[in-house]
């Protein structure tokens, strides 16, 4: 076999090439960590990691304080747990950003909380004014719906405050940060029995601002809502909260009935938690806390602030936006790093993106986006494979176009899944069936039973792709070993598949590997023959984990 000298005899390439992006956003309640692999050809990226911790930095009634001893040794901890998974996942320091927003923002303490959390972590953060972070989060939101070329009112309720801006083609026509935020609402007025003057409250501060004025002179075309806690309202609408029927469609938890909800649906909820607030009896309360979990305590006062900003503003539907401020931070940061990097790139990739999010839960989503993950390893090292391969054996050829089609089917692969997991692959294939029926079908005839519509695809091409999800949702089956990257290590031999763990905890016997290798083998048997059989290659265990080799 000829030696190619461009190629090293053990060049390594992992699932994400390095392109690894995180953003860390220092909130008044919590702090988010994202972490993505993105494309640099077509400017798309999937998040691997999206975590978050409570810390609530705020302990008084309003923001302008010096933030606590005890809040910061939390914000410190949670820091470090950050810091760990993006050091176990090899995140480049260049690539990473953390932003402040409010509380830090506004504390007296600033400089002093910000130094120690640098000497305790080296960790930079910066600390960004209220106009930056509308602006971020109204790029965050250009990536999850497509709305590029309309003009969108984003709206953010934050711990500490609430952002607002329009932007219309990626531009910002205007953007205000107003110091409303739920928990600071939530100390000052709802701790104390005081919603009305709560309501005067936001009333005052909306209409000094001159947001108003703003809004209304601008022909606003889509209303979004960003933040966790609209999130968590949509959610509420949903499921039947104000009518008591969480219970009875627990089935759908995760569904997301086409992320929006109109202003008479906000209204009724709000009824209700106030309800709920002025009964002395605690059983419905404690239902509150059930469903709304760490954000029980500041919900009222989220959807009372909401409400008001519905009225005011003339809103009459909001759509809701599964991307903020992590996500736009991170989409600057590869605008930053790819030459040409377009904001409105990959609208396809947003919908299948949306589709997902809708019917999966945030396990599910996360599990969905490890298993692309670990199929984009795969799927280059068959395609670097066959670049070293002078006899070209490859069963197929495969392209970017290909991969695409991967990883989408990667994300939808397991929407089946709420309606239960028998059978879960064929409601899954029903539902995206369903939709691709009628796009192509709309205006036409209905296809007749024998029609081939899957004929772009070759037969050969469609076994490998379906083989490599295959194998990829297995893998993922080992909830203990937190799969979350690839590494295939070439040579002119064959090339090693080796599964790294990036749970965050320390690798057994100092290794970075898998050590029990051929139990995982023994477990995937039956996938390890089907992949050997259509795609040419074999994957054996070796010493110091999966290994794949040519067929002979």
């Amino acid at each position: 076999m000829a030696t190619n000298p461009l190629i090293s005899p053990f060049a390594t390439v992992s699932s994400g090439d390095n392109h690894l992006f995180a953003a860390i956003d220092l909130g008044t309640n919590s702090f988010k960590l994202r972490i993505v692999r993105a494309d640099p050809t077509t400017g798309r990226f999937l998040t691997l990691q999206r975590l978050k911790e409570p810390v609530v930095l705020v302990s008084g009634g309003n923001n302008n304080t010096a933030i606590s001893s005890s809040a910061q040794a939390r914000a410190i901890e949670s820091l470090r747990k950050f810091q760990n998974i993006i050091h176990s996942l090899n995140v480049p320091p260049a690539h990473l950003r953390l932003v402040a927003t409010s509380a830090i923002r506004e504390s007296s303490n600033q400089s002093e909380f910000l130094q120690l959390i640098h000497e305790t972590l080296g960790l930079q953060i910066d600390v960004v004014s209220g106009y930056e972070e509308a602006r971020l989060t109204y790029l965050g939101v250009l990536q999850f719906h497509p709305i590029y070329n309309h003009t969108v009112l984003t709206i953010d309720i934050g711990g500490g405050s609430t952002e607002f801006v329009i932007g219309f083609k990626g531009d910002i026509k205007f953007g205000i940060s107003l110091k409303l935020g739920h928990v600071t609402l939530t100390q000052r007025f709802v701790r104390n029995n005081a919603t009305d003057a709560m309501r005067e409250h936001i009333r005052a501060v909306v209409k000094e601002s001159g947001l108003i004025e703003n809004v209304l002179q601008q022909k606003i075309d889509i209303a979004v809502g960003s933040s966790g806690s609209i999130r968590m309202i949509e959610k509420a609408i949903f499921l039947g909260y104000s009518n008591d029927l969480v219970n009875e469609i627990g089935l759908l938890e995760g569904y997301r009935r086409d992320w929006k909800f109109t202003r008479e649906e906000l209204r009724v909820l709000v009824d209700k938690l106030c309800e709920e607030e002025s009964e002395v009896e605690g059983g419905k309360v404690y239902n509150r806390k059930g469903f709304f979990k760490t954000r029980s305590a500041f919900i009222v006062a989220a959807v009372i602030l909401l409400e008001e900003i519905f009225e005011l503003l003339e809103i009459k539907e909001m759509e809701v936006s599964g991307y903020a401020l992590g996500e736009g931070v991170i989409a600057e940061k590869l605008a930053e790093f790819f030459d040409g990097f377009d904001l409105n790139a990959n609208a396809r990739w947003r919908s299948i993106l949306r589709l997902a999010s809708r019917f999966n839960n945030k396990k599910r989503m996360t599990s969905a986006a490890s298993c692309a993950s670990i199929a984009q390893g795969i799927f280059r090292g068959l395609r670097k494979w066959s670049e070293i391969d002078d006899q070209q054996k490859q069963v197929v050829l495969l392209d970017d176009k290909d991969l695409e089609y991967l990883e989408a089917a990667c994300l939808l692969h397991n929407i089946g899944l709420i309606t239960g997991k028998k059978g879960y692959h064929k409601r899954s294939y029903h539902i995206i069936m369903l939709i691709a029926l009628l796009a192509k079908h709309h205006r036409k005839k209905f296809l007749k039973p024998d029609h081939d519509s899957l004929s772009e695809f070759t037969r050969e091409k469609l076994r490998v792709l379906c083989t490599i999800i295959r194998l990829s949702a297995a893998l993922k089956q080992f909830q203990s070993l937190s799969f979350q990257d690839v590494e295939l290590s070439h040579s002119h031999e064959g090339f090693k598949l080796v599964v790294r763990d990036t749970s965050g905890s320390p690798p057994a016997n100092g290794g970075e590997l898998i050590p029990a290798a051929t139990d995982v083998e023994v477990e995937l048997r039956k996938e390890l023959e089907y992949f050997e059989e259509i795609c040419g290659v074999q994957l054996i265990t070796s010493e110091v984990g999966l290994g794949l080799c040519k067929v002979s």
